[in-house]
C-alpha cells in the first residue's frame, strides 16, 4: 500500500504538494490576463470620434456600431433617430433605453457630437 504524501504549508497560507502553490499561480495568471484585456479595451478608445470612456461596455459597442453606420452614410432613421423640434439640425438617436447619441446634420453628412444618458438628455433639451 502506497504511503500518502504529506501536504506542506506554502508561504501564502495554502496547503498542497509540489514546489509552488498552484492556487496562487492560477490567480496571478488570471490577474495578468484581466489586466491585458483591460489595456486592450482602453486602447480601443483612441480611435473613437467622441469620448466614450465613461459608459458601460454594451453601450460603447452599440454606439460604435451606430457611428460606423453613420460614417457609411446610412440613414439615421434606420437607427430610430429623430430630429429635435427646437433645433432641426440636431439629431437624437437612441442607443439603449438609457442613452442617446446626439448628432449634428452638416448637410454633407451627420457628425456625432456626444453620447448622453437619458436623464442628461431630458435636462438639456428645451421643452422636454
Amino acid at each position: 500500500m502506497a504511503k500518502a504524501k504529506r501536504k506542506k504549508l506554502f508561504p501564502c497560507g495554502h496547503r498542497g504538494q509540489g514546489q509552488i502553490c498552484h492556487r496562487c499561480a492560477q490567480a496571478a495568471r488570471d490577474q495578468t490576463q484581466r489586466q491585458s484585456e483591460k489595456q486592450q479595451w482602453e486602447a480601443t478608445f483612441a480611435h473613437d470620434v467622441i469620448d466614450l470612456t465613461q459608459f458601460p461596455k454594451a453601450v460603447v459597442l452599440k454606439a460604435r456600431q451606430i457611428i460606423a453606420g453613420l460614417q457609411r452614410r446610412e440613414n439615421y432613421r434606420t437607427y430610430r433617430g429623430k430630429r429635435l423640434r427646437h433645433n432641426r439640425v440636431v439629431i437624437s438617436i437612441p442607443v439603449t433605453r438609457h442613452y442617446r447619441l446626439l448628432c449634428r446634420d452638416l448637410g454633407s453628412g451627420i457628425v456625432p457630437e456626444a453620447l448622453v444618458s437619458h436623464e442628461d438628455y431630458n435636462v438639456c433639451k428645451p421643452g422636454g
